[in-house]
């Protein structure tokens, strides 16, 4: 069995975690996605990721295979939400989940997300949120699957996206 680590990235990890985004970029694209076909994410918004020490990344023997971008109580979007968050404490959001072109398939969504919601408890916060377009179906399916519930919209760069939460145990 592979054992997968979850660490944070480094200004080294840029080239390939660019090269995973720009896959799932692709992938979007492929499945009718409207979801990152803006120019966003880009190689300049990783690296803010990376310099705020806020980017992740998932490895398997040392390789990396996904990213994402976790931050603790800092998205302003979230606080304008038409509808209503199941919690109004502390939260971790995630932000940009991407799986290498070579591990699609593999559950590894899920696998990211456990870290996601492991990083959340070892902060001590037990809430945590997320967005993503109307059309991004895969993503869609991961947060039902995963016990996530939807709470309403929230609008990034004049667009809305369905906003979810889930509260976690000790």
């Amino acid at each position: 069995m592979t054992a997968y680590k979850f660490r944070r990235a480094v200004q080294d990890d840029l080239a390939t975690i660019w090269t995973i985004l720009q896959g799932a970029i692709l992938r979007r694209k492929a499945d009718g996605s409207a979801q990152w076909q803006d120019g966003y994410p880009n190689p300049t918004v990783i690296a803010a990721d990376i310099e705020k020490s806020q980017g992740f990344v998932l490895t398997a023997e040392e390789q990396v295979i996904g990213y994402c971008a976790l931050l603790i109580n800092d998205e302003p979007a979230y606080a304008d939400i038409q509808g209503k968050w199941l919690s109004d404490g502390d939260f971790v959001v995630f932000h940009r989940v991407a799986i290498s072109e070579d591990q699609v398939g593999k559950g590894l969504s899920k696998v990211m997300l456990y870290h996601i919601e492991a990083f959340a408890k070892a902060h001590g916060i037990y809430s945590v949120k997320a967005d993503t377009n109307f059309d991004n179906l895969a993503m869609l399916k991961i947060f039902e699957r995963a016990g996530y519930e939807y709470c309403g919209e929230v609008y990034f760069r004049g667009s809305a996206r369905k906003a979810f939460e889930k509260i976690l145990t000790a």
